[in-house]
């Protein structure tokens, strides 16, 4: 789990990182050189950056690898620079590091590796580098998007206990995948069955509104499990009840989510649950 995110404060990966650590409330630092310097200018002091002695970008990441427990190198293509840099101090101080190559990966994909990589080595204080605004301008976004799912894939906002299946990992079957729900409401009542009673309870007091706070994890859960690989039965039932035959898989987890939440604010609603 991580409990820390650290970067060396550049435009780009590093920046993006550093705004998904204060959007999730998950605790930020890292060194940056001398006079707080990047790309764009001394960076902003709302992040929580400690200045280095000198101002060499190179000492700024030897230290950052340090004192980390892992790196973690977003790019697309091969690393070059200051990112292959990153790579060598990793190696040499014998800390686990990952590189994800965007033009290999699709986002959500690297977002289900990572998670796995950062699990599988122990990760809490996560270093996290890669191209900068002016290499790659559209690095920041997808850094954003995969930093939020890796941190909220196994940590839920809403629902506090894990489906009975890792979202990541779990993989069915041939014998699985003839068995998935074919309906919404086989998919509900399949929801119903593997969610916690606390889970129902929380969800059945949930607003409308509310419920877009889901798809980061039971809506990841139902992708997963439902939808994976390829459910094109559930996915044409989904379609039929929305009257919208181009409609996505995404817009289909919503609309199970939905239907799971009508349900359980009749059966459900006025329970109480004591943590």
């Amino acid at each position: 789990m991580i409990k820390k995110i650290i970067t060396g404060g550049q435009t780009g990966a590093d920046r993006a990182a550093l705004d998904v650590a204060i959007l999730l409330n998950i605790p930020h630092g890292g060194w940056v050189p001398k006079g707080r310097l990047a790309e764009d200018g001394p960076i902003h002091t709302k992040y929580q950056l400690k200045e280095m002695p000198t101002d060499s970008h190179e000492e700024r990441t030897e230290q950052n690898v340090i004192d980390s427990d892992g790196t973690l190198i977003i790019s697309h293509g091969e690393l070059t620079g200051g990112s292959a840099y990153t790579r060598k101090m990793a190696m040499k101080y014998a800390k686990p590091w990952y590189h994800a190559n965007l033009n290999k990966l699709p986002t959500f994909q690297a977002a289900m590796i990572i998670e796995d990589w950062v699990s599988k080595n122990g990760i809490e204080t996560l270093n996290v580098a890669g191209s900068r605004h002016s290499k790659d301008p559209i690095i920041y976004g997808l850094v954003t998007v995969i930093l939020e799912l890796v941190c909220t894939l196994k940590t839920p906002k809403i629902i506090q206990s894990e489906p009975s299946q890792d979202v990541l990992n779990f993989r069915p079957d041939k014998s699985e995948i003839t068995d998935l729900p074919k309906t919404v409401d086989e998919a509900v009542n399949f929801l119903i069955s593997n969610l916690s009673l606390k889970d129902k309870s929380t969800i059945a007091k949930m607003s409308a509104d509310d419920l877009n706070n889901l798809q980061f994890s039971l809506g990841l859960y139902i992708r997963n499990r439902l939808f994976y690989p390829k459910n094109d039965k559930l996915l044409e039932s989904c379609r039929q009840e929305a009257m919208d035959k181009y409609l996505h898989w995404d817009q289909a987890q919503r609309l199970i989510i939905k239907d799971l939440w009508k349900r359980l604010r009749r059966s459900h609603k006025l329970r109480v649950v004591k943590d």
